[in-house]
């Protein structure tokens, strides 16, 4: 067999790998139950959201260094999983928000992300279950 053809599938092979690797750690990291529809759902606010926090000068650089990150990646024209791709396309994006957002939560704090919500009561409520936080206490 010639050797660039062996090397070639190798390469496409090792390709093929790394993606389902990507896929299989995305699936773990995956908000559970009915979160997921919802991430898909508060996306427009979620993009919002995160800008809004990567902006914010108070937060630690490593968070913002994170949200940059993410919104390269949610820039980028490949996917895991493409767009096109009914729900599943976006799926991977709704879940790469969610596991960057459990992170600068843990690090910068629920404020940050109340200050910075740009939706709705029930979008945020949603949000803070996506981070994994508890409810919001109500006031009374």
């Amino acid at each position: 067999m010639n050797p660039w053809l062996t090397i070639a599938l190798a390469i496409v092979g090792g390709l093929a790998l790394l993606w389902l690797l990507a896929l299989g750690a995305l699936a773990l990291v995956r908000p559970r139950g009915n979160l997921l529809t919802e991430a898909i759902r508060l996306l427009p606010d979620l993009l919002r959201l995160i800008a809004r926090l990567s902006r914010d000068r108070s937060l630690p650089r490593g968070v913002r260094v994170r949200l940059w990150l993410l919104l390269g990646y949610l820039a980028m024209p490949i996917d895991l999983v493409p767009d096109f791709i009914p729900v599943l396309g976006y799926a991977d994006d709704a879940i790469m928000v969610a596991a960057v957002l459990r992170s600068v939560v843990r690090h910068a704090g629920a404020d940050a992300l109340q200050r910075h919500w740009p939706g709705t009561p029930d979008g945020l409520a949603a949000v803070r279950r996506l981070a994994g936080l508890p409810a919001a206490p109500t006031a009374s």
